[in-house]
């Protein structure tokens, strides 16, 4: 007969002796731990510990429980029907429960789950419970709710834990709530990162550089003790986020220079600096570098480096990673779909669309933005409102702000104001200024001029220092030749001291992305790029 868990669980160091020779001797529970590797294993073994009747032990089962739950090859739904099944779950079922569904695609549940352990049992939380349901909040977004159970780790005392600690500061830093993250990192008046190890600091870091707040983001970064391959990628990707691509290439140059190997992670964000500043060399010295060190290729690099190629105008390129990808997410599709259609291949788009349609894969919002660009590009209309139906009709997708944007667009560009405009109207959200720009430049195109006036105050509306609705609005009445309008509208900005943000373009040189604005000679080369123009012919 099995020796009961109680017996096992005299001692700490005897508990784990006890248990380890407890499963050594027992060899399907030995198989579970050493060869197990599959949900397939795990039913024969499982099987097994049934006929043998070990599968009631409380050891047997929390065992079963953990790999179900906690094993990348694991179901969390099949580990939540065998929890339900034990009669009295100890702390360690308890705690490995909630965590594996902290770790799955409903975390919410892991909350529940907590909730119920207070409520039907006499087991109380520890240590090792709080940091899977901080995570969970930080996920769901609901740092609110996690300030609740905050105030019960404090009453407990268990606030100085470092792993507490840490989970709590992710999840302020991740939400939004920096004070409260601050709090927790250091603050003003203490030792900032006193006792917190690179973890925190990375924290930190990350939710600086999603708040915007990228400046402070990198002051902490140059500040801290010790960084980790995280450390980089997490400042890296903030300036990639915050649109300084700039500022992340120099940085990565850093990274290189201090011998850090970078992550798939890291090199994603560069790939995604390299499409924004249209940096092909950059990029494809990226794609290079994944290539000759084998990074793991998988769709999210796969969907970056099609992205990149299709960014940078390299069509053909990006065609042929998408072809000859051993691995196509619905992103890949996705990104060729949409890069087809921004590059000039219309057809081509439509065509892939197509045989979106008829893979594995089903189309999602991101798939008919593509096909809906593809036909605002080539002018068919026809086309765009078939999209349109097949989107919401047959697929049950909701159109977002961005599908009404295409099909205005597609619409304005043809000449139908009129439809564009009762479209606008029958939006369930507001427009956004993307939607009353496309309008207000199709009005310009075929002289609406009160049309225009509607689309402009709204656009105005939306930010009132914005330039691009007073420019679009006195271009609408030049194009219509009423000139002294046009130029009543170009005075009133000047009254109100809103000025046109000056145009910018950028050119990659062996390797190095510049930056020149129109009319402006701060780049440090300026003066020798000047004289040169000026003794061009």
């Amino acid at each position: 007969m099995a020796p009961s868990f109680c017996s096992l669980m005299s001692t700490p160091v005897a508990a784990s002796t006890s248990i380890s020779k407890f499963i050594s001797d027992q060899p399907y529970l030995s198989l579970l731990e050493t060869k197990c590797t599959t949900m397939q294993d795990l039913q024969k073994i499982q099987a097994q510990l049934i006929k043998t009747g070990l599968a009631k032990d409380p050891i047997a089962a929390s065992r079963v429980l953990a790999f179900c739950a906690t094993s990348p090859a694991g179901n969390i739904n099949y580990a939540h029907l065998l929890f339900s099944q034990i009669e009295s779950p100890n702390l360690f079922v308890w705690n490995t429960i909630i965590r594996g569904f902290s770790q799955s695609s409903t975390p919410q549940i892991a909350i529940s789950l907590f909730v119920q352990m207070l409520v039907t049992s006499s087991i109380q939380p520890t240590t090792l419970t709080y940091p899977s349901l901080f995570k969970v909040f930080a996920q769901l977004g609901l740092a609110r709710n996690g300030a609740q159970l905050h105030g019960r780790v404090i009453k407990l005392g268990l606030q100085a834990d470092l792993y507490i600690r840490n989970t709590l500061l992710h999840m302020y830093a991740n939400c939004g709530f920096l004070g409260e993250a601050w709090q927790l990192f250091g603050g003003e008046g203490e030792v900032k990162g006193e006792a917190l190890d690179v973890v925190a600091w990375n924290s930190m870091i990350m939710g600086l550089a999603k708040c915007g707040e990228i400046d402070n983001a990198r002051k902490l970064f140059d500040e801290m003790p010790g960084r980790n391959t995280v450390s980089w990628n997490s400042m890296i990707s903030g300036y990639v986020r915050n649109g300084k691509c700039i500022e992340a290439l120099e940085l990565f140059r850093e990274m290189e220079e201090e011998k850090i190997s970078p992550s798939e992670f890291t090199l994603v964000s560069l790939l995604n600096a390299s499409a924004r500043l249209g940096a092909l060399k950059q990029g494809a010295w990226v794609h290079d570098y994944i290539k000759l060190y084998k990074i793991e290729q998988n769709v999210i690099v796969f969907t970056a480096i099609i992205d990149m190629y299709c960014k940078c105008g390299s069509i053909e390129t990006a065609r042929q990673v998408f072809e000859t990808a051993p691995i196509k997410g619905l992103s890949c599709w996705n990104s060729m779909i949409l890069g087809l259609a921004n590059n000039g291949c219309e057809d081509e788009a439509i065509e892939l669309f197509s045989r979106l349609e008829s893979a594995s894969f089903e189309p999602d919002g991101v798939s008919f933005i593509g096909a809906l660009t593809a036909c605002n590009h080539s002018g068919l209309v026809d086309k765009a409102n078939d999209y349109f139906a097949l989107m919401t009709e047959t697929y049950g997708i909701q159109p977002s702000v961005k599908h009404y944007g295409c099909m205005v667009d597609v619409l304005g560009r043809a000449g139908m104001l009129e439809e564009a405009q009762e479209l606008i109207k029958s939006m369930p959200m507001n427009p956004d200024a993307i939607i009353w720009g496309s309008l207000l430049s199709a009005c310009q195109r075929y002289e609406n001029i009160e049309m225009g006036k509607w689309a402009g105050k709204h656009l105005i509306e939306l930010d009132s220092s914005e330039s691009s609705g007073h420019v679009l609005l006195s271009n609408v009445y030049a194009a219509a030749g009423h000139f002294g309008k046009s130029l009543q509208e170009r005075i009133s900005m000047k009254d109100r001291q809103i000025e046109k943000q000056p145009g910018c373009s950028l050119i990659e040189v062996n390797g190095q992305v510049h930056e020149f604005v129109a009319g402006g000679r701060l780049h440090p080369c300026a003066s020798n790029i000047f004289s040169l123009l000026n003794g061009c012919p």
